[in-house]
């Protein structure tokens, strides 16, 4: 008996299966970081990591560029400093300095409706606005409102009861919930601040609780911090008042941060609040402090450093100007600018500089840090 035996497959034939053998295992292999674990915990363990890493983590395949793009992971995913908002000039810093900046700073979703505008206060991924809808505007006739770059949606406030206020933004992206935005009729030994809150949707004046004649310098030196604004006084000190206008504080400056030295500003990193100034003529000193013990107000000194050594001069000219604007957010790293030639980043545990501009742009900068949370109320 004559056994029949298969035909000889083709070339052909063993092309195409080896081809769908290769393609089976490149589909298995792409879907094997989705496999390994369920989607559930693979959504929080993605909602931890750095935003840049998230990015980066697009690249790897399909499946991950849909997770990774996926609102819920993002709106959760921890943010960090991205750049510069610069006051009143609708511009924006890149910090990376890689690829095209996080935010357009034209803000086009703002142009459906309004034809001018400004950032007037950078808080927590929030933008404060000033607004008109004509080119042919008066400048105490605006709308006011705050807009969220990353998610691109805003809410229109309604009118302050205050002319020409001074405003200050309060947002905490770990309670995206609520914002408010307080409002000071000047900043000599005021008597009542108005505050708007994002729960009430409406202005609430109450009385200051600071001692009387207290002083605010111009500019935006504040802190918005575990549910309560922080603001420079000229003494030098700091007063805090919380969201409703009832608890009211002053915390007083280090002791040895006398006379000689000026440009003293605050800012947050880490869960702790800091405070720097720099040093007179001569000395061009850089110190900061932390506030790591907040409840009994004992400051920590925590760095020091020439800043002539930074800028690679050897002597200060009468007409040079140095300023610390900025700390970051999650790290021991401070931004300089001398206003004119050169804006660096300065490492306090490596003591490395880099330079980050070259150009006194940086003069009002304001920091950012991305906020995909969805603004508390309806927005457009």
């Amino acid at each position: 008996m004559v056994q029949s035996r298969s035909p000889p497959r083709s070339p052909t034939t063993e092309l195409s299966c080896e081809t769908s053998k290769k393609q089976k295992q490149e589909d298995e292999q792409e879907q094997g970081p989705l496999g390994s674990l369920p989607e559930g915990p693979l959504i929080e363990i993605l909602s931890r990591v750095p935003y840049m890493s998230l990015c980066r983590f697009k690249c790897v395949s399909k499946p991950w560029l849909a997770l990774c793009s996926d609102h819920q992971v993002r709106k959760r995913c921890h943010q960090t400093l991205a750049g510069f908002f610069y006051k009143g000039m609708g511009r924006f810093c890149n910090l990376s300095g890689r690829g095209p900046p996080m935010v357009d700073h034209f803000l086009p979703f703002l142009d459906k409706r309004y034809r001018v505008f400004f950032p007037v206060h950078c808080c927590g991924g929030l933008v404060l606005c000033k607004c008109w809808k004509s080119l042919h505007f008066k400048y105490d006739e605006y709308d006011l409102l705050v807009c969220n770059p990353g998610t691109e949606k805003w809410i229109e406030l309604p009118r302050c009861p205050i002319e020409s206020p001074h405003l200050y933004l309060g947002f905490d992206p770990a309670d995206p919930s609520r914002f408010v935005v307080y409002a000071l009729m000047n900043l000599w030994e005021s008597t009542e601040v108005t505050i708007y809150s994002s729960d009430s949707g409406r202005w609430t004046t109450v009385q200051i609780g600071w001692v009387e004649g207290t002083s605010l310098p111009g500019g935006l030196e504040c802190v918005f911090l575990n549910g309560t604004m922080h603001l420079m006084t000229k003494e030098p000190s700091v007063v805090t008042v919380d969201t409703e206008g009832k608890v009211w504080r002053v915390i007083h400056m280090p002791e040895n941060m006398t006379e000689s030295y000026k440009d003293i500003s605050i800012g947050q990193s880490q869960g702790c609040l800091y405070a720097w100034c720099i040093g007179n003529l001569n000395v061009c000193q850089l110190s900061v402090w932390a506030l790591e013990d907040y409840a009994s107000a004992n400051w920590t000194l925590k760095h020091t450093v020439n800043i002539l050594e930074l800028f690679g001069r050897h002597c200060r000219k009468e007409d040079e100007f140095y300023k610390m604007f900025a700390i970051h957010p999650d790290r021991n790293l401070v931004f300089l600018t001398d206003r004119k030639e050169k804006t660096i980043s300065y490492d306090m545990d490596s003591r490395e500089v880099h330079v980050i501009s070259t150009s006194g742009e940086f003069r009002d900068a304001q920091p950012y840090i991305p906020c995909f949370a969805e603004l508390p109320s309806d927005g457009h």
